[in-house]
């Protein structure tokens, strides 16, 4: 199943109540956009998040908008949200799963998604949608949630025109535009006239009485501009085009320009204004429209290779049957064209703006991997990365394109994710860690930087932080990094040793916490060695120090040591170092060893910490 699927509700709350239940929701995250597993506390171990109170916890997400997935009994959910129910047109969607995955059932929120949501966990399990809403037609398509494209303007009708057709009442069918073919192969029988009707239209009109109206997608809607238009004007020449031509704003089933105007924020801000998808054409595929241009320009073709850009783009999308319905109207430093055609299907009309995602996934369980990483890879068509990262992602890359790539061989990876991207794929390079520390992020930017290739300057591009080595080795240490710290990294693969050298002493010299990334190598194993004795000479010999290793991995381990017994030993490229200050201490309590530095340098609050020594260097 496509988790990329723009129907499909986004970052859903798979609520569990057993281990069982858990098992098939882990199973489901994967496939479901941004999804995270909510566990009962003390039945369920190893959730996403935990939760105490079963009511008070659905009726929380339920009351923050968040779809709803409840792998339990649907009696659970309905008991605990029905004192929140208000408006059905407002609430979140509300799925029931049996715990075998043999059944789905939407509860509430069937029009706001909640039959999509159903539909795709019952194919996604080999289960069955239980689909009760009286008004879904045979396809799976129903009056007031109609296919892709179409707009409601009044759904309030389609109860009534669901009631008449059911009673065999006879129902009318008017259009003028638009392929109504969806409600007959739904098995919708109309009749020619009739005190009720449906009908299609993509002109600016209000709804009669006893008429569900229905906007089609069968508008195109070309726009061109020059380089940092105000976006504002090219919206406001759109708007009045539309208006003054009587067509539907909801009918515009896409916007298209010419390529070289992937990255103009006018244009994506008229498909933003209007709710359209976004697509572009290259100038050979514009200037093949030329026979049916209303207005071609000579001047158009010597600056950018086409004799229209509006015209051409607006006819490219409609295909070889539509036609022009207003030619290119102009603006101040703006055009616009609209073409018709019956049916549009706007996936398949042009390329996209590619898109590309630099994401870390944290150390590598899922369960420290960010909400926002999980929805970066779950819209991406292609996942680029060293291999056993990609890896450490499991069910989450499932049905995805995989590019794999070795050690040392990073700047292969980030050209291939933005060529990748500048063709118009949706992609996903991944990071261990954060991608802006000691990783991909900084050398995408540097690629960009250096070689301008118009192609990457066109792609859409994000960083998706996650947690690094060096939080979640503080965290399993307890607090280290309570005051002024700095990251080093050993490695003089790209930073000569003297220059690393530098930093450390004044980093020392500063009274700084270090992490120390990169400590040792099977090549390098003098570093750390010489780092330790820089930082020995402005702390004391019995500063703790932390080596954590495979965090949230198998095998991981957590010691704590004296600066003074600081060797290679056990210490290698899966491992992290953080030094403390001179403040920095290491306390036993709760039955563990912990290492904190306090947030100023006043006076340490009384206690009995104690110094590090051989025997608190055990794992932790």
């Amino acid at each position: 199943m496509d988790v990329s699927d723009p129907s499909l509700p986004v970052n859903a709350a798979l609520v569990t109540l057993t281990a069982g239940g858990a098992s098939l929701a882990r199973r489901l995250a994967p496939r479901l956009p941004g999804a995270r597993v909510h566990g009962l506390a003390g039945r369920v171990t190893d959730a996403n998040i935990a939760f105490d109170d079963v009511s008070r916890h659905l009726a929380g997400l339920f009351a923050a908008g968040t779809p709803i997935v409840g792998v339990c009994a649907s009696g659970i959910l309905i008991r605990a949200l029905a004192p929140y129910l208000t408006d059905k047109r407002n609430e979140p969607p509300v799925v029931a799963v049996a715990a075998d995955g043999s059944v789905a059932v939407p509860l509430l929120g069937g029009h706001n998604g909640a039959n999509v949501l159903a539909r795709h966990i019952a194919a996604s399990l080999g289960g069955t949608a239980a689909i009760t809403t009286a008004s879904d037609l045979a396809d799976g398509s129903a009056l007031d949630d109609p296919p892709p494209g179409w707009t409601v303007a009044n759904p309030e009708m389609a109860k009534p025109i669901a009631a008449a057709w059911l009673a065999s009442e006879p129902v009318a069918l008017r259009h003028d535009a638009g392929d109504p073919s969806w409600l007959r192969e739904g098995g919708m029988i109309f009749a020619d006239t009739g005190a009720i009707a449906i009908r299609i239209t993509d002109r600016a009109e209000s709804p009669e009485q006893n008429e569900l109206l229905l906007y089609p997608p069968s508008l195109t809607l070309g726009v061109g501009c020059e380089r940092d238009t105000d976006p504002q004007a090219l919206i406001s020449l759109v708007d009045q085009t539309l208006g003054q031509a009587g067509l539907a704003p909801q009918s515009v089933a896409v916007v298209t320009s010419l390529d070289v105007k992937m990255d103009e924020p006018a244009v994506h801000a008229v498909a933003a204004h209007l709710g359209a998808p976004l697509r572009f054409f290259d100038a050979p595929t514009l200037e093949a429209e030329s026979p049916r241009l209303a207005t071609p320009s000579d001047l158009v073709f010597r600056a950018v290779g086409c004799h229209g850009v509006s015209e051409g783009a607006a006819l490219a999308a409609s295909g070889p049957t539509g036609a022009l319905v207003v030619p290119k109207t102009r603006g101040a430093k703006v055009t616009c064209a609209v073409a018709r055609a019956s049916a549009i299907d706007a996936a398949s009309v042009g390329t996209r703006r590619g898109s590309l995602s630099i994401v870390g996934t944290g150390p590598g369980a899922a369960d420290y991997r960010a909400p926002a990483a999980d929805q970066a890879i779950a819209r991406a068509d292609h996942i680029v990365g060293y291999g056993p990262y990609i890896g450490l992602l499991g069910d989450a890359v499932n049905g995805k394109r995989r590019h794999e790539f070795a050690l040392g061989e990073e700047e292969a990876r980030c050209r291939a994710a933005l060529d990748l991207a500048a063709a118009g794929e949706q992609v996903v390079l991944v990071s261990s860690g954060d991608p802006g520390i000691y990783a991909m992020a900084a050398l995408v930017f540097e690629l960009l930087d250096c070689e301008n290739a118009s192609s990457w300057n066109r792609v859409a591009l994000d960083v998706v932080p996650g947690i690094s080595a060096m939080q979640l080795a503080a965290a399993r240490a307890g607090a280290p990094l309570g005051h002024d710290f700095c990251a080093i990294s050993l490695s003089d693969l790209l930073t000569p040793w003297p220059a690393i050298e530098q930093r450390l002493q004044a980093a020392a010299e500063a009274d700084f916490v270090v992490a120390l990334y990169n400590p040792v190598s099977k090549q390098r194993r003098h570093q750390l060695a010489a780092a330790s004795d820089i930082l020995l000479a402005h702390r004391p010999a019995d500063t703790p120090v932390i080596i954590a290793r495979n965090l949230a991995r198998d095998g991981e381990s957590v010691q704590v040591l004296p600066l003074a017994e600081l060797t290679a030993d056990g210490v290698d490229m899966l491992s992290l170092v953080v030094v403390g200050n001179s403040t920095s201490r290491a306390v036993r309590r709760g039955g563990g060893n912990w290492v904190y530095t306090p947030r100023g340098y006043g006076a340490t609050p009384a206690g009995d910490a104690a110094p590090v020594s051989p025997a608190a260097s055990k794992a932790m």
